[in-house]
């Protein structure tokens, strides 16, 4: 009887309480880019005050400098940085399924992997920046510059260094696709170099369209 006590018991010594599963412990990699894109919102946010303050402080600029603004040729340009985003996401369901090109024909899109996707958000955002560059001429051919007045200068400074956090996510692009047809087996460290660009990308999308609310639509 003693004995038969002794071996329940180193049974369920041996046996894992269900009650103390497997720690699961953070990736990392996804947190520091979480950070950082915190402290991006922060700078961000700045630009945010820097735009509602001189707007307050200076009224009478924006009678006149918004209406220098296209509107309609922004707006095209604001749907196709939207549309990239559910292209970047598309390239992370195929990422996280170690996927990383496609499996049939070109033509079958929904045999693409990782890198196809990727190539049709970097296609998009670089026709995004493309339009913002065209932007920029046309306002500077209408007098309306970086040094032309304050509206100028708040309008090129919030919008360009957006432009410029754009053209950081079509490096890392290219990085996160070279590494993918550099690799010989595509695992985890390629998949969440692949999730955290996907982080930063929709990140720049949701700050673009709260510039384009504010900039463009917001009387």
């Amino acid at each position: 009887m003693i004995g038969d006590v002794a071996s329940a018991q180193a049974v369920q010594s041996s046996t894992p309480s269900p009650a103390h599963g497997s720690v699961n412990r953070p990736n990392m990699v996804s947190v520091g880019v979480i950070v950082w894109l915190s402290s991006e919102l922060m700078f961000f946010a700045g630009l945010f005050a820097m735009y509602f303050t001189i707007r307050s402080v200076a009224p009478a600029l924006w009678e006149s400098g918004p209406a220098l603004l296209n509107v309609p040729f922004s707006s095209i340009n604001t749907t196709i940085l939207v549309i990239s985003s559910f292209w970047c996401q598309f390239g992370v369901f195929a990422a996280e399924r170690f996927q990383p090109r496609r499996l049939g024909k070109l033509h079958e899109v929904g045999k693409w992997g990782m890198e196809e996707w990727f190539i049709l958000t970097y296609i998009f955002g670089a026709l995004f920046v493309a339009g913002q560059v065209f932007e920029y001429a046309e306002l500077a051919h209408e007098g309306l510059t970086i040094a032309t007045n304050a509206y100028g200068s708040v309008f090129i400074l919030a919008t360009g260094f957006h432009g410029i956090h754009v053209f950081g996510g079509l490096v890392a692009f290219l990085l996160v696709i070279g590494r993918s047809y550099a690799s010989k087996r595509f695992g985890h460290q390629e998949a969440t170099s692949a999730i955290v660009v996907s982080y930063y990308w929709h990140f720049v999308d949701v700050v673009w369209i709260g510039l384009f609310t504010v900039i463009y639509i917001l009387k």
